[in-house]
């Protein structure tokens, strides 16, 4: 069984009602747990919009490595840039 570190250290709440936790914390989201009045919890976190959340489903990760294989195998052209730019004005059909 490994040891949990810990660290405490004494902050004052500002007029403003912050803290700062530390300039290595300058810019990341952070959870802010209540407990109990008085008792929080303060924990690092990514959070994720909704509307983004499908690019970390299984799924998403196969259709990428299907484009990447293709863009991989398929070389650059500018061969056919003037049907493909009717098709995208014409909503690809």
């Amino acid at each position: 069984m490994t040891a949990l570190a810990s660290h405490s250290s004494v902050k004052v709440v500002g007029a403003n009602g912050q803290i700062s936790l530390g300039k290595q914390f300058a810019g990341r989201q952070v959870l802010v747990e209540e407990h109990e009045p008085g008792v929080w919890m303060v924990r690092t976190a990514t959070v994720m919009p909704d509307n983004e959340r499908w690019l970390h489903e299984p799924q998403a990760a196969v259709d990428l490595q299907s484009a990447l294989a293709w863009a991989a195998a398929t070389p650059a052209s500018d061969s056919n840039t003037d049907a493909l730019m009717k098709r995208l004005s014409d909503g690809i059909k």
